[in-house]
């Protein structure tokens, strides 16, 4: 009796670790995520700013190359770095202190700022990003490879706050806006 219950609790043990949740591809760590409250903003990103019952405010304001906004009554601010959650506290903060009672803020990012890809792509440059965009999206939005492209993966170069990190990334890996996708040549 005290073998079959081993025996048992073994193969629940075995059962339980064949069991796999959620997987990443493996060579990217997923950093976008699948919501961009957690997205820095930087040079290039275009924010909808809505001021609840106050259409004068609520607009779209560019990042300047400095990583400002420019708004009306509150100012520049400083949004470089920043989520949208943080830049929404900012302006809210600003408002309350000397212009509107209890205000009410939203922000968005409403334009991305734009990635890059350079190799064995039909017309490398810069396109606009799309949110939730892979490296095989971005290279068909590229015009596709080239017939001495390596097609099963790619080098992101994405820069960060230690510098430019390099990335061996598979073509279902995501990328960020700003990020330039590098497409080998394949050797025979």
């Amino acid at each position: 009796m005290r073998l079959v219950r081993f025996a048992a609790l073994f193969a629940l043990l075995f059962v339980s670790a064949c069991a796999t949740g959620p997987r990443t591809t493996g060579l990217l760590e997923p950093t976008f995520g699948q919501s961009n409250a957690s997205y820095l903003l930087d040079t290039g990103d275009v924010l909808r700013i809505n001021v609840y019952n106050d259409a004068q405010l609520s607009t779209n304001y560019g990042i300047d190359d400095a990583g400002y906004i420019s708004m009306p009554l509150v100012g520049r601010v400083y949004v470089r770095g920043k989520t949208v959650n943080e830049v929404s506290a900012l302006v809210t903060k600003r408002l309350a202190s000397d212009y509107l009672r209890d205000p009410n803020v939203a922000v968005e990012v409403t334009q991305y700022r734009p990635f890059f890809i350079q190799g064995e792509v039909s017309s490398s440059g810069q396109f606009p990003f799309v949110f939730g965009m892979t490296v095989r999206a971005a290279v068909s939005t590229a015009g596709g490879f080239t017939d001495v492209a390596v097609k099963n993966s790619a080098t992101i170069y994405r820069k960060s706050g230690a510098g430019i990190t390099t990335i061996r990334a598979n073509m279902d890996d995501p990328i960020q806006p700003g990020d330039t996708i590098v497409v080998h040549e394949r050797w025979l």
